[in-house]
């Protein structure tokens, strides 16, 4: 799992955006340190982490899986690049070791490299010019048909000299980048079972929104598998945000209303608006300051600025749309990077496919969907869907 103790293994985790955050910077970081140890409980082995000049340095015990860590904490937030590494004693012996030692995992299938060295720790005898020049004649005497490309390398090997340790890595990958979840408050999704939705949840969570989710339901018209693809998206969701709860409110009698007494070419409005309505219902009691939907502008008939226009007129709090401004192939291109393509494909209907009109009205009016609201029974219809709210807690 790990090296000898003369030659740990260990992970890099290097701060994003975070890092500009002035006098809050303490909290914001804190939070990534707390999300990061959620997280690697379920990594194999003990893990312990120290933060030190924007980096969080992480090692582990005998049995510490770093490879496994490497892997999971890749969906941590707050993150620009992180890197497996190697921890060696701060001399040039023990660092020229330690690059010798793991050259292959170091270099790969590089042609090119160059060397970058850091000296943080000034008590250091050789300047980082210096000890890159003797890092990379150590790496040319171990590896061959290796040439150095200071200006295009197809690999950087990087030293790090800090306070205790000495530190050696190739850059690693990039992070995800944001702020840490929590960090900015409380938001409730509007979780469907498309495309859309997931990728607007996780664009506001790397916003630092913690996020809730809430799935209407239309039974006996929506199925069980398609409660269970929602089910698994949240969990998905859950990979990035951490445990958040997934509240189901079945909207069937509203349906079954809106067909029955008004106009067939408002009712995805009509539905829209009564979802926002039990959406912000339940926002209010949760401490949620705003609503979050997968919309995107133009995409479908029903998702024109007119429409959005009066659907948001119910809300009382902010209502974000992350995909607003994205076409189709870009939300999909988020969709299969988070993991959550494959699910939101799976050809079950939701409630939003349910009765859905051939012709729907693109550029509705406050003063006709209210004309048409008076026909019903609102209050009524939404309390009586809110007495069939069920809630389960979702965990990575």
């Amino acid at each position: 799992m790990n090296n000898s103790k003369e030659n740990k293994k260990v992970l890099l985790l290097k701060y994003g955006e975070v890092v500009m955050k002035g006098l809050n910077r303490g909290y914001f970081e804190s939070l990534i340190v707390k999300r990061a140890k959620e997280m690697l409980k379920k990594a194999e082995g003990n893990f312990s982490l120290e933060y030190a000049q924007s980096t969080l340095y992480i090692s582990g015990d005998e049995d510490a899986d770093i490879d496994e860590a490497f892997s999971i904490l890749k969906k941590l937030f707050g993150i620009a690049t992180i890197c497996i590494g190697y921890q060696c004693d701060k001399n040039m012996d023990a660092i020229s070791a330690c690059v010798k030692e793991n050259i292959r995992s170091l270099v790969g299938k590089a042609k090119t490299f160059k060397c970058e060295s850091k000296r943080s720790n000034k008590s250091f005898p050789l300047k980082s010019p210096e000890i890159s020049a003797e890092v990379g004649g150590v790496i040319l005497d171990s590896t061959h048909n290796l040439q150095v490309d200071v200006k295009n390398p197809d690999v950087t090997i990087f030293v790090e000299v800090r306070e205790k340790y000495a530190y050696v890595h190739n850059g690693g990958e990039k992070g995800l980048g944001g702020m840490p979840s929590g960090s900015a408050g409380k938001g409730l999704l509007l979780l469907s079972g498309g495309i859309d939705s997931p990728v607007a949840g996780f664009m506001m969570s790397k916003r630092g929104i913690s996020v809730d989710c809430v799935y209407f339901e239309s039974p006996p018209y929506t199925s069980d598998n398609a409660k269970q693809k929602v089910i698994d998206l949240a969990s998905k969701l859950a990979e990035y945000n951490g445990s958040l709860y997934l509240n189901c409110i079945s909207v069937t009698e509203i349906q079954e209303q809106l067909m029955k007494h008004c106009d067939n070419k408002l009712f995805t409005v009509l539905l829209r608006r009564f979802m926002m309505r039990l959406a912000l219902k339940h926002a209010l009691r949760i401490g949620a300051q705003l609503l979050i939907t997968g919309e995107s502008i133009g995409q479908v008939a029903s998702q024109t600025v007119p429409a959005m226009a009066v659907t948001d007129a119910i809300a009382t709090i902010p209502v974000i749309r992350p995909c607003a401004g994205l076409d189709k192939e870009e939300i999909v291109k988020i969709s299969r990077a988070i993991g959550s393509f494959d699910i939101s494909v799976l050809p079950y209907d939701d409630c939003c496919t349910v009765f859905t009109p051939k012709h729907p009205n693109t550029r509705p009016t406050l003063e006709g969907v209210l004309a048409e609201e008076a026909k019903l029974d609102v209050e009524g219809l939404v309390e009586r869907a809110f007495e069939t709210r069920t809630v389960m807690e979702i965990k990575p």
